[in-house]
């Protein structure tokens, strides 16, 4: 699948996913209000905000844990309602969470293939078929430059940087279309965020579209494309990165600079 994403990428600026007028209420709290956005592939797009900005919610309405009360979701110009996670998944669309969901006590290739396994039949008897998975999962590790020190490893001995590989290895093994990436490097020293937004930079050179939650703004800037701001459940503002400065998103984010005419 790797290569199949490398040869086949679309050209920078086709929309993957766009989001029209999108909200969702909890009570009588609103958490999003008529947001509206744009994943283009080959780019990252990096999502900011202060806590409570509605961050969560979008990629959980991305990602198929909610639904929004208003508004639509295109997937390349198509409607679409995502009502669970495996829609998203089937569409294309895989996230990384700062929770990463794996299977400590299970090795590198058992985790990329979670709820995935491949089989073999022999009449009315399926095995697992471990020689292509790990013949698949090599195939990501390697291709994405994974800093992984055996397929065989068990999860619970790998560094913070070395499972959150497995976590992306897992995502960009499945995911076609988007990768939400939720604070990759909240827990990592300097040498493994280095790394892991070096992958998440090659992501977009192979063609996918890329969705970046971070408050590390440093990180924002390396690694993205475009920048959208959230405040208080609204989209205020949308700056290409290199056309735009740290001090300048701060003040978005916090409400000291209004958006201007750009927007």
């Amino acid at each position: 699948m790797v290569a199949q994403v490398a040869e086949d990428a679309p050209f920078v600026g086709d929309t993957v996913l766009s989001l029209r007028s999108v909200s969702k209420h909890f009570g009588g709290v609103t958490a999003l209000d008529d947001v509206s956005m744009e994943l283009q592939a080959a780019r990252v797009t990096a999502l900011v905000g202060d806590n409570g900005a509605g961050k969560s919610t979008l990629v959980k309405c991305i990602a198929g844990a909610h639904t929004p009360d208003s508004g639509t979701l295109e997937m390349e110009g198509h409607a679409v309602v995502l009502r669970h996670p495996s829609q998203a998944r089937s569409m294309g669309i895989e996230a990384v969470f700062q929770e990463l969901a794996l299977a400590d006590h299970l090795d590198v290739v058992a985790n990329i293939f979670l709820g995935r396994e491949v089989r073999r039949r022999f009449g009315p008897i399926a095995l697992l078929d471990n020689r292509a998975m790990r013949a698949r999962a090599k195939e990501i590790i390697d291709g994405f430059s994974i800093n992984i020190p055996s397929l065989r490893a068990n999860v619970r001995n790998l560094s913070g940087g070395q499972r959150q590989g497995v976590a992306i290895g897992r995502a960009v093994g499945w995911g076609t279309k988007l990768i939400i990436m939720d604070e990759p490097t909240a827990a990592l020293g300097v040498r493994e965020t280095a790394r892991i937004e070096q992958l998440i930079r090659s992501l977009g050179d192979r063609g996918l579209a890329v969705l970046l939650i971070s408050h590390n703004l440093e990180q924002v800037f390396n690694v993205s494309d475009v920048i959208y701001v959230l405040r208080r459940g609204r989209l205020v503002a949308r700056r290409e990165t290199g056309n735009c400065t740290p001090s300048e998103i701060v003040g978005l984010i916090t409400g000291a600079k209004e958006a201007d005419k750009r927007d």
